[in-house]
């Protein structure tokens, strides 16, 4: 299985919860040609979502809120994983965190029809360089990378 490992920032907004209000960004974002590696969007609590904005180059998509007069939260930071589906794809990355006394956070993944994959991964930012390097490293069933205490 190949896989990619990438370090990418994410962006975030507050909307109402209600029709539209995704689709509005998006035709904006879109109008001002920033592309979008993945987005999430989820409920917060009655009436608000939240929406996450993994863009292609950050910078394109900062410029592109101002423009709007919308202020984003961020940047922060996750991991995207592409590579080939199989199963047990995801059990890998898990084992190298877990392995490595790394807890995820989060994670959201699909696979696209074509016998691929992508799946985002999020951890406490006060481990994600360490995060970064254990999902890097080719030596995933035997490495245990310390921890601060």
């Amino acid at each position: 299985m190949i896989s990619s490992v990438a370090d990418v920032e994410y962006f975030s907004i507050v909307v109402a919860d209600k029709p539209g209000e995704a689709r509005k960004l998006l035709e904006f974002l879109s109008e001002k040609s920033v592309n979008l590696l993945a987005l999430t969007a989820f409920p917060l609590s009655e009436g608000e979502s939240r929406i996450d904005f993994f863009p292609e180059d950050p910078a394109t998509l900062k410029e592109a809120a101002e423009d709007a007069n919308v202020s984003l939260v961020g940047p922060r930071r996750a991991f995207l994983i592409q590579g080939e589906d199989k199963i047990g794809a995801l059990y890998d990355f898990h084992l190298k965190l877990s392995n490595a006394g790394i807890n995820v956070h989060a994670s959201m993944g699909v696979v696209d029809g074509t016998g691929r994959f992508g799946y985002m991964i999020w951890v406490d930012p006060a481990d994600h360089e360490q995060a970064a390097q254990v999902l890097r490293s080719s030596d995933w069933r035997t490495i245990q990378v310390s921890r601060r205490t």
